[in-house]
């Protein structure tokens, strides 16, 4: 009998306690969603009930940076996050997700992409130039862009030109379909770029003399620049 009762005691304290957590205040709740750390997290916790995922839409209000690397995210999901982190400035959507063009036209309308200073999309075979272009142009505030590991072409690079002219550093790495006269149209426009890495591309070493004689202070950087920092610069 005691060991019933004691039994049902601590059913009735966990219901109590998931009693307290659903009567906290609708900002407090997004308060403390807003510490957890990972993108799963708070999947898992936007899944609990319909006032869990309004308060996650909430937290996200908050954020500066929002990553789905390693998750397979889908369009809808990384697009109705990414609408609701209107204060994002960096956007990390790369390898792993399932994010295609439809994914990347639905994020380009969220109001912080005019905001964002950063955005990787490396390693997204998904996504082509449609999707790439239609989101850069309406990141005036770029400044780093990871386009490493896609199937990209100039015309990517063109709207990266005509759209972000504060843009700092650009990863292209193993982007074999991008030639010589994009790179060109690049450094002619970004007058601000710092930095390039050009590692596993298809374009002859001789052509990087020209983005020189545009940028002579451009760094070129033929490895990959994912995670570490160091490079080489080719002159």
């Amino acid at each position: 009998m005691e060991k019933q009762q004691q039994h049902d005691g601590d059913g009735g304290g966990a219901g109590a306690a998931e009693g307290d957590i659903e009567r906290l205040p609708a900002d407090l709740l997004a308060h403390v969603l807003s510490l957890l750390p990972s993108f799963r997290d708070l999947s898992i916790a936007g899944g609990v009930s319909r006032r869990w995922r309004r308060a996650v839409e909430r937290s996200l209000a908050s954020r500066r940076r929002l990553s789905f690397a390693g998750q397979r995210t889908g369009d809808d999901t990384a697009a109705r996050f990414v609408r609701a982190a209107v204060n994002l400035r960096d956007l990390d959507i790369c390898w792993g997700c399932k994010i295609t063009d439809e994914g990347l036209i639905k994020i380009s309308s969220a109001d912080c992409v005019g905001k964002l200073t950063s955005i990787s999309l490396w390693g997204l075979a998904g996504i082509t130039d449609k999707g790439v272009i239609q989101l850069v142009s309406r990141a005036y505030s770029l400044q780093h862009l990871n386009i490493g590991g896609t199937f990209i072409t100039d015309e990517s690079l063109n709207a990266v030109a005509n759209s972000c002219a504060n843009l700092k550093s650009i990863i292209l790495w193993s982007c074999r379909h991008v030639t010589e006269a994009g790179l060109v149209a690049l450094v002619n426009k970004c007058r601000r770029l710092e930095c390039i890495n050009v590692g596993g591309m298809r374009v002859p070493p001789e052509s990087f003399v020209g983005l020189l004689s545009i940028s002579p202070a451009l760094q070129i950087r033929s490895i990959p620049q994912i995670i570490l920092n160091a490079g080489v610069q080719v002159s």
